[in-house]
C-alpha cells in the first residue's frame, strides 16, 4: 500500500469510528478527564492523544513492520489536529 492510500485509509477510519463513537475531540475531552481521575493530575485531550500514540510507538519498537500500528498513529495525527485547533 502506498502512503498516500495508507493516509486515505486512516481517513475512512477516523471516519468510521466517528460514526460509531461520536467526535473524536469529544471522546479524547471525555478520555482525558478519566485519567485526570485516574492519574490524580489535569491531563488534557491533546495529552490524552499523545500518549495513544506512544503506546502504538512502543508496539512499533517491538515490530516497526505493523502495519495496524502505522495506520493508527497517522489517524491519531489527525485527531491531535483536531483537539489542537
Amino acid at each position: 500500500m502506498s502512503g498516500k492510500a495508507m493516509l486515505n485509509h486512516a481517513a475512512e477510519v477516523v471516519a468510521d469510528r466517528s460514526a460509531a463513537y461520536g467526535a473524536p475531540s469529544k471522546a479524547m475531552e471525555l478520555l482525558a478527564k478519566r485519567w485526570s481521575i485516574t492519574l490524580g493530575h489535569p491531563v488534557t485531550p491533546a495529552q490524552a492523544v499523545l500518549c495513544l500514540i506512544d503506546l502504538k510507538l512502543t508496539r512499533l519498537a517491538h515490530d516497526p513492520r505493523h502495519q495496524d500500528s502505522i495506520l493508527d498513529i497517522a489517524g491519531y495525527a489527525a485527531v491531535l489536529h483536531e483537539v489542537t485547533r
